[in-house]
């Protein structure tokens, strides 16, 4: 009995992966970068809902763009969950988690306008740059270069889809 609760708690311990930020940082961080990770999956769900359900005359413009944005939303998902593992954290196990931490809002209405579409993904766009910034500031606080590295291109990026969302829906 007592080698197989041995083995089980090794088990457990080995998705600690080692590293020297200390468990204060490991705790921090992957709890900003978990939250990070479900607001990006509800975004790429939200931008991939927008692109399926885009109208009227700039249909095949809008449809293009929200395409482009949703594939690069989803480039970020596995390398943000890696960097949870890599800081030693576990991440997302189910779309309930997901639900319980995501601040950006789902939108499931039958109905949105083209207008009303660019403008909510603009605005979750830079609220999530904005969460990156505040993740940016934590991992500058324990000395995680690597994590704030890759927060920066991926702030960017969220920066630049802001932008076309801004002038895609000027009138």
């Amino acid at each position: 009995m007592v080698n197989i609760a041995k083995a089980k708690q090794e088990q457990k311990a080995s998705l600690k992966t080692p590293n020297s930020l200390g468990d204060d940082a490991r705790r921090d961080i992957t709890a900003e970068l978990n939250a990070l990770l479900a607001d990006v999956f509800a975004l790429y769900v939200k931008t991939k809902n927008f692109h399926w359900h885009m109208s009227g005359p700039y249909f095949r413009d809008y449809h293009l763009l929200l395409d482009e944005q949703s594939d690069q939303i989803f480039a970020t998902i596995d390398p943000i969950a890696e960097r949870v593992r890599k800081v030693g954290g576990t991440t997302l196990r189910s779309t309930g988690h997901i639900t319980r931490l995501q601040r950006l809002s789902d939108n499931d209405a039958d109905f949105v306008t083209p207008a009303d579409m660019l403008a909510e993904l603009r605005e979750d766009n830079a609220r999530l740059a904005s969460f990156m910034r505040e993740t940016h500031a934590l991992c500058d606080n324990y000395h995680d270069v690597a994590t704030a590295s890759v927060l920066e291109t991926w702030i960017d990026e969220a920066e630049r889809r802001v932008w076309f969302l801004f002038e895609s829906g000027r009138s």
